[in-house]
């Protein structure tokens, strides 16, 4: 087999890997909004998570034995706090606001996660370029006006709490990649779920969750299922063999395309309506995302040599998906990638 074959298998299976979690992710939003129809939404991410962190966990323990699990107690600390901003606090206030906001509003609010980084990074006094503080002025007029607007049927009490929980969430990749974590990725997801699980059992609970099996709706059983097996498990698993395989630069395009999918989904499967408001107001948000991202991949010579200032912009989106391990995120050329 030669090189131009080898180049156009990997080229394939990153184009792959790449629609699955286009589709998976996207469709993720759908799940939990069906999810919590019938269950109550922080003990539906509870089993979610904590289901996902033990089928993950025996299949690295099958495939890497128990050192993948290898870690200090400051490493493990680093992911326990990690899965508590991403997980407990930002995906659980995701899916409390979907008992209150269509799917595809709370995947378009979401969608603003880059621009709150690129906020934190200045906050720490890393000043970002021009254009980037320009997208991210872009993006949250377009947070401003999908809020005040909303769009039909929209309720004030989601929309401020999903962009409550994608603060939380940008907090957690904004620190993600700045406290010691475990080495192997895969074992740091898994403890970040299990906590974030645990965590929203607890949150969920003490503020009156009940799970009660028999109110329990077969679709909502079923979409729960799909969120550990399909979202969690297939779609992380696809996103973390990205990020070896792929630029960050084509991997961070889902951050443009999970929300069309998730507003699609949302309109086909639970007749959800798309305004004016919302098509104009998700397409500024976008406009401010793309920016920021297309700035923040052409990186200076200091990220290149081990200091990345533009990483955690460019992975801490998704408050719908998985927690998202700290990594190397210098984008390579893309000759040297098959894409």
């Amino acid at each position: 087999m030669g090189p131009n074959t080898a180049d156009r298998q990997t080229s394939l299976a990153v184009w792959g890997a790449l629609a699955i979690v286009y589709v998976v992710w996207g469709s993720t939003y759908l799940g939990i909004g069906i999810a919590v129809e019938s269950i109550p939404p922080m003990l539906s991410g509870s089993m979610r998570f904590i289901a996902a962190s033990a089928l993950l966990a025996v299949i690295l323990l099958l495939r890497s034995g128990p050192s993948a699990f290898r870690m200090s107690r400051r490493e493990f600390f680093g992911a326990a706090v990690a899965g508590v901003l991403l997980l407990t606090l930002g995906n659980g206030m995701l899916a409390v606001a979907e008992q209150y906001i269509s799917t595809g509003l709370a995947a378009l609010l979401v969608a603003s996660v880059p621009l709150w980084l690129v906020v934190f990074r200045f906050a720490v006094r890393d000043r970002p370029k021009v254009l980037t503080l320009a997208g991210v002025l872009v993006g949250l007029t377009g947070v401003a006006a999908l809020s005040l607007t909303g769009g039909e049927g929209a309720n004030t009490v989601g929309i401020v709490v999903v962009l409550l929980g994608s603060v939380s969430w940008s907090v957690g990749s904004f620190l993600s990649g700045r406290i010691a974590m475990p080495a192997n990725p895969f074992a740091t997801s898994a403890v970040e779920m299990l906590v974030g699980g645990v965590g929203l059992a607890v949150l969920g609970t003490g503020l009156g969750e009940r799970l009660d099996p028999s109110a329990v709706a077969t679709r909502s059983w079923l979409a729960l299922a799909y969120l550990v097996l399909v979202g969690s498990l297939i779609g992380f698993t696809a996103f973390s063999w990205l990020l070896g395989n792929a630029p960050i630069s084509l991997v961070s395009t889902y951050a443009y395309v999970n929300p069309a999918v998730a507003v699609s989904l949302g309109a086909l499967v639970l007749h959800e309506p798309i305004t004016v408001q919302v098509i104009t107001g998700g397409l500024i948000i976008l406009v401010g995302v793309a920016l920021v991202i297309s700035t923040e991949r052409k990186r200076p010579q200091r990220a290149r040599e081990g200091v990345d200032s533009g990483g955690d912009v460019l992975l801490g989106v998704g408050g719908g998906q998985e927690p998202q391990a700290a990594r190397d995120h210098v984008d390579p050329p893309l000759e040297q990638r098959g894409v």
